[in-house]
């Protein structure tokens, strides 16, 4: 008898993706308060990593792979959740508004957009390169960047740096999406970046972890909805649709996690901010809506 797993509609994956994945930003700025970057995502990994095992062997899954799709396996897990999660605590930790970073992490669309032409031979049609220019201008109006945030030039590296990561990893997995069962996949990669904390924790970063209540629901949260959902989707949707029109969701990031940290933080939620969010949504429905029908 074939296993099957309850999936959302297909198209309602990207909508629950956005929502889980703005959750994160949330429950970021929670976490720092008790821990130390790498010290929560060693943990928060290190679980995730058990618990792709015991899924892995629960439901029969294949768990060795070959030598080429660990190392594939491992350098996306380095860059989606070593460098690109390291760099975005880091920029914050060393005084960049949170808003100035997912204003420079947003740029990835714009960049997976322009490199996946290269490098997977992916059509960007103008309406969709439309799309993603009016998705980064709805970003844009939410996040705060003032001239004076180019003063902090340590955390604008590690915002670059994460940037870069994310946009390198997208761009892998895509090449290699397909060639493992996705449990699989995702398990060496929670593996990598598990080992990829341990070793900046050991080598660069103090341990800090003072387990409150809202430190163990807020990793709770980011093992359960935006580990095991909200990047098994992202790992979905980069296996059946092209790069530029899977990131594309990614503006819708910022303003929903704007909505979130008003209604749970308590934080100012300003006209500018609605503008934005409705601003982003029209671009991406034009970078992800279906060809039409001259382009076929």
């Amino acid at each position: 008898m074939s296993k099957t797993i309850f999936t959302p509609p297909k198209n309602l994956l990207p909508i629950l993706f956005v929502i889980l994945w703005s959750s994160a930003f949330v429950t970021g700025k929670i976490i720092v308060i008790d821990a130390s970057p790498s010290s929560a995502l060693g943990l928060r990994f290190g679980v995730v990593t058990l618990g792709l095992l015991v899924f892995i062997l629960v439901a029969g899954e294949r768990l060795w792979v070959n030598g080429r799709s660990f190392q594939e396996a491992c350098v996306t897990g380095i860059l989606f959740h070593g460098l690109y999660l390291t760099g975005i605590f880091h920029a914050v930790l060393n005084g960049v508004p949170a808003g100035s970073v997912a204003l420079i992490v947003c740029l990835q669309p714009l960049l997976t957009g322009a490199l996946a032409g290269y490098f997977f031979s992916e059509v960007v049609s103008n309406r969709q390169w439309a799309g993603l220019f009016l998705g980064f201008v709805g970003t844009a109006f939410v996040v705060d960047v003032e001239i004076e945030d180019l003063s902090y030039s340590v955390g604008l590296i590690w915002a670059v740096l994460g940037l870069v990561a994310v946009t390198s990893a997208t761009l892998l997995q895509k090449r290699f999406s397909g060639r493992v069962p996705l449990a699989t996949n995702n398990f060496y990669q929670a593996g990598a970046a598990t080992l990829f904390h341990v070793l900046v924790v050991l080598s660069l970063e103090p341990v800090r972890l003072n387990f409150t209540d809202s430190l163990v629901l807020a990793i709770g949260w980011q093992i359960v909805a935006v580990s095991f959902g909200a990047f098994s989707i992202l790992m979905y949707l980069l296996a059946q649709n092209s790069a530029s029109e899977t990131v594309a969701w990614l503006f819708l990031v910022p303003p929903l996690a704007a909505i979130f940290s008003w209604f749970l933080l308590g934080e100012s939620l300003e006209p500018n901010d609605l503008i934005g969010f409705a601003t982003a949504s029209a671009g991406v429905y034009l970078a992800t809506r279906g060809k039409q029908p001259e382009e076929l």
